[in-house]
């Protein structure tokens, strides 16, 4: 194929026809490298809010193919649904990857809660005390797709939290690191890599060791300023001091993307990632964007800091990237946004903007369903999950009472003023999976997007837009993200390769479109019917990148 692109490309060259410059890369050969970045909690309004500031690496990404209006399908915007649509092009209906928890009533173990990214039936674990594993994404990842075909080529994942390295990996991944209890681990049974070893042992020193505050660019100055949440917390004053030796001040800080990127550069060196013969995929999430938004909000000078950071990082990488004279590829996207504290929302103009109700949570809302049932005290608690998405009736309770327990519990959630919409199982399921524009789908279309009925609730509450789900604000969560709203579903979405000619295209599109568009560039070719995405032309002329 790369050799009829050539020849075409010769063929329109001489009559006059061709783009000025090559549309990617060295005439439409596939890229050694695939790099697939994804910022944890980085919503499309906060792209745009700071573009005009980038100068590094994300500047280098707005030279290429520019999606601002990019969409994840699904209600359920959380890590570890949205790494998978990134990485699989299927929406969670297909994945089987509908949060980052969900219940299996079904398990043999007492808690039925499952971490998305744990093999439950593994002895002694539970949803917090884990095994990590990847198994329950049910379809290929890109760099799966890609070994199929070219069993030379690498897979290689790396984040600050497995199970985003685990959803953009899949399972069969050449090399997994995640950050765990104070250092970058692998997968279960596997030795660490030395060069990642190095790493951990640098880090210990400097956990060791207080750090200063880090210096604020003066382009943040004027998002400084204290924002109360509660009678002893406020934000909008860090910099971001860290006393030494806490995981959590390190995990929430700007200092937390660039190690991780540093173990991405040294697995690039130690596996030489790019310099063979097949095409490799780099996954990378980095996870401090979404610890700084959760426990600063998004509108602080916190998160202004962060993009300064994140923006420097990034060309730390592509410069590392270009050293080694590497034909990269990069994508760069979110898997969700995020929603700032309602706090500041209410002092910035929008007096609607509050936080959940206690009482709509699992536990509340299930005794109060049980009270006017006048339900047996000795019976199990009616509800489980929450607190907003999927709820599931107990079927540890008699079958007539669980289904009083559910027309009870959604006439309840009905009935709140901060609930948008509620959606039984059963309408959720009698629907198609909606295919048309994406930024045209309603809340049932979007819910229908992240159904699954094994593992899905047996209804789905949404909340509306202004309110937070997080109804007790505590330190390092005080905002977040979830809701089916466009603050959560709507994401940038960046391309480039070198010699590509750039464009902007304001139209909506998806993020299961990114492995369509990276497969086409790899040669790599996905059966229909298998994945929900199309793939995006990258050339900014005549050709397409898209060819079969």
């Amino acid at each position: 194929m790369a050799f009829l692109r050539k020849l075409a490309a010769s063929a329109l060259a001489s009559i006059g026809l061709l783009a000025t410059g090559p549309a990617l890369g060295d005439e439409g050969d596939p890229p050694k490298l695939i790099v697939a970045i994804v910022v944890d909690q980085f919503s499309a309004a906060e792209f745009a809010q700071y573009r005009e500031h980038y100068t590094g690496g994300l500047k280098r990404l707005t030279e290429g193919a520019v999606f601002p209006s990019g969409y994840h399908g699904h209600s359920a915007t959380e890590t570890c649904p949205g790494h998978a649509a990134i990485m699989t092009g299927a929406n969670p209906a297909r994945s089987g990857i509908v949060g980052n928890y969900w219940i299996d009533q079904g398990i043999a173990r007492a808690d039925k809660e499952v971490y998305c990214a744990e093999d439950e039936s593994a002895p002694g674990t539970d949803h917090s005390r884990y095994v990590e594993s990847s198994q329950h994404l049910l379809v290929p990842t890109l760099g799966e797709r890609i070994h199929g075909v070219e069993p030379a080529s690498r897979n290689v994942a790396v984040s600050g939290k497995d199970r985003a390295a685990l959803m953009m990996g899949g399972k069969a991944i050449d090399a997994a690191y995640f950050w765990k209890k104070g250092q970058f681990v692998t997968l279960p049974g596997k030795p660490v890599d030395p060069v990642v070893a190095e790493v951990n042992a640098r880090l210990a020193l400097e956990f060791a060791a207080p750090t200063e505050d880090v210096a604020v660019p003066e382009w943040c100055r004027d998002l400084e300023r204290a924002i109360p949440v509660n009678d002893v917390l406020s934000v909008g004053t860090g910099h971001f001091a860290r006393p030494g030796g806490n995981d959590e001040n390190f995990k929430t800080s700007p200092a937390f993307d660039r190690w991780t990127i540093e173990v991405a550069e040294k697995l690039v060196d130690t596996m030489r990632l790019g310099q063979g013969a097949a095409t490799d995929v780099l996954s990378l999430s980095l996870s401090a964007n979404d610890y700084i938004g959760h426990a600063y909000g998004t509108q602080g000078v916190e998160m202004c800091i962060q993009q300064e950071a994140l923006d420097r990082s990034l060309a730390g990488m592509f410069d590392f990237l270009d050293a080694r004279s590497i034909d990269y590829a990069v994508v760069l996207t979110a898997d969700h946004g995020g929603q700032d504290l309602p706090e500041r929302i209410v002092m910035q103009g929008d007096p609607t903007a509050s936080r959940r109700d206690p009482g709509l949570s699992a536990r509340d809302a299930g005794s109060a369903v049980a009270a006017e049932l006048g339900l047996d005290a000795t019976l199990p608690a009616p509800l489980l999950g929450g607190p907003t998405g999927d709820y599931y009736v107990n079927r540890a309770l008699p079958a007539d009472v669980q289904a009083k327990v559910k027309a009870a519990a959604i006439a309840k959630f009905r009935a709140s003023s901060q609930v948008a919409a509620v959606f039984d199982a059963a309408e959720l399921a009698a629907r198609p999976v909606p295919t048309g524009p994406v930024d045209e789908w309603t809340l049932e279309d979007r819910a229908r997007a992240s159904y699954y009925a094994p593992h899905s609730g047996d209804f789905v509450v949404l909340l509306k837009s202004s309110v937070s789900s997080i109804a007790r604000p505590v330190k390092a969560s005080v905002a977040t993200h979830g809701s089916p709203w466009d603050v959560d579903r709507r994401v940038p979405i960046l391309f480039w390769r070198k010699g590509m000619s750039g464009f902007e295209q304001p139209l909506a599109v998806r993020t299961v479109d990114i492995v369509p568009t990276l497969a086409a560039l790899a040669e790599v070719a996905i059966p229909a019917g298998e994945i929900d995405g199309r793939c995006l032309d990258l050339d900014a002329g005549p050709g397409t990148t898209c060819d079969p």
